[in-house]
């Protein structure tokens, strides 16, 4: 077969003016070229730019050839969305396009682009969602577990007892777990993962579409013992597998227990297994309370 080399390619962005409206523009996370030709037709077009980080719109402008004529890049995050959103929010009741993009990936996807959708929604404008990138659907593709039903919970909390709480319940559902993570935290959170399941399959995939992407993938208990863990670095997604199937015989509970009651009251040591393998409380407790007899 001859095969002929690439060809460079011209392509074109429009320059239209835009319906009045907020357009949600998913921008790249990682590399620059990841982005779409009708999300640099609306960062050309829009009456209003706006930003998570005003420093990112401008680089990947700038990289793409967007001149600004003119416009300023109005920031708009966690600690100024009260303030910045009435502004947007009087420029859109003038009829303007106002494009806003999130520091990487798709806006309102942990990030808060979320107040100013749902209020531009409510004062009766168009919200467009122009696609592209996500982190958490890149990392699910690059993962090898199951697609077909998957579930997003964003960070988990930063304290000890209330991550704990929200790996349990997050870990039960039925559904591929998607979480971000900060690297420093990542052996804990494995660590604690080992105390609900240690053999469930978990991937850790960092610097996504960028020059050190990585995914690494084991169960939680291998990847608890990878001296990669203590050094990672950059953006991290992680990936639970959904729940296999649960042995529920009696000598599973005892274990479980066993493994609890040196730890905690017994009270608390039923609750968790009755919840871990789906069981009435009043029987987990009444076993509790056998082996506690046994110790007697």
């Amino acid at each position: 077969m001859d095969i002929q080399p690439p060809q460079r390619l011209a392509a074109h962005v429009e320059g239209r003016r835009l319906d009045g409206g907020l357009y949600l523009v998913a921008t790249p996370i990682g590399t620059a070229r990841d982005i779409t030709l009708r999300a640099l037709d609306v960062l050309n077009g829009a009456d209003v730019l706006a930003a998570e980080d005003t420093r990112v719109l401008r680089h990947l402008l700038d990289i793409h050839g967007i001149p600004l004529r003119g416009r300023r890049i109005l920031p708009y995050h966690d600690h100024n969305g009260d303030r910045a959103r009435p502004g947007l929010l009087a420029a859109l009741n003038d009829g303007a396009s106002v494009a806003y993009a999130s520091d990487a990936g798709t806006p309102l996807v942990a990030d808060p682009g979320f107040r100013l959708a749902r209020e531009t929604a409510a004062a009766g404008h168009r919200v467009h969602a122009i696609p592209g990138p996500s982190a958490p659907l890149v990392a699910l593709s690059l993962s090898g577990l199951p697609s077909d039903r998957f579930l997003f919970a964003g960070f988990p909390p930063s304290t000890k007892g209330a991550r704990m709480t929200w790996l349990r319940h997050w870990m039960a559902v039925d559904a591929t777990l998607i979480l971000f993570e900060s690297p420093r935290r990542v052996n804990q959170t494995l660590a604690e993962m080992c105390e609900i399941d240690a053999n469930r399959m978990t991937v850790v995939a960092r610097e996504l579409t960028k020059k050190f992407e990585e995914v690494i993938r084991g169960t939680a208990a291998e990847l608890s013992q990878d001296g990669r863990m203590a050094g990672l670095k950059g953006e991290v997604v992680m990936l639970v597998d959904r729940p296999g199937a649960v042995e529920t015989d009696e000598d599973t509970i005892r274990q479980a227990l066993r493994d609890r009651m040196g730890r905690m009251t017994m009270k608390d040591a039923a609750r968790e297994v009755a919840a871990d393998l789906k069981l009435a409380r009043r029987e987990v407790y009444q076993i509790a309370l056998a082996l506690g007899d046994d110790k007697d």
